[in-house]
């Protein structure tokens, strides 16, 4: 086969973009995407996947690893019970510059129940943000302006040309949240994280 008739391959979606270049490899920032199926089943996965990369590579300590587990898992449940229909798929993105800051980034297809804009979002979070720990926001409901609004320093709602939400949630690591070096372990009963 020669070189003409050779099938060309498509870019790589990890590849290194040309502003990174620049950026110590060890620098630069780390993007994984996943695609899965709007069925909660596929959660636990993405928790596990979610704690082992915030423990691993980020700086963050296992407090805050199990923090940010928890604000993925809010955010893709709502994206599968709200935004997305059954058998649609939900795209989850996590960006870990190492000792700066993690992102996610869920995308639901806009095709749920749920029929509600970026705006419209955003103006129901800021509502319900302002009465957590004043008025009694119900079992349900609560989760974003709780768990992601008090666990996150940047929470963005963006719409996606042809339907669909885009969430974007981000934490900074500050040296409070950093890993607490571990001490010796010739006490059997302490215990690190």
């Amino acid at each position: 086969m020669d070189k003409k008739s050779m099938p060309q391959s498509a870019p790589l979606t990890g590849e290194i973009k040309a502003f990174q270049k620049d950026i110590p490899l060890d620098e630069r920032p780390i993007e994984i995407k996943i695609i899965i199926p709007t069925q909660a089943y596929f959660l636990s996965g993405i928790r596990d996947f979610v704690v082992n990369l915030t423990k691993n590579l980020t700086g963050f300590s296992m407090q805050w690893a199990f923090r940010f587990q928890a604000v993925v898992d809010e955010l893709c449940n709502n994206a599968i019970e709200h935004g997305s229909k059954s058998g649609a798929i939900v795209g989850v993105t996590l960006i870990s510059t190492k000792g700066k800051s993690l992102e996610v980034i869920v995308e639901d297809t806009g095709t749920g129940n749920v029929k509600i804009n970026a705006e419209g979002l955003t103006k129901l979070y800021k509502e319900k943000r302002e009465n957590v720990g004043v008025q009694y926001l119900g079992f349900r409901g609560r989760g974003l302006p709780k768990i992601v609004g008090e666990w996150t320093d940047e929470l963005i709602f963006e719409d996606i040309v042809g339907g669909g939400i885009r969430v974007r949630a981000k934490k900074y690591l500050r040296k409070e949240e950093a890993i607490v070096p571990s001490l010796s372990v010739s006490n059997p009963i302490h215990l690190t994280a």
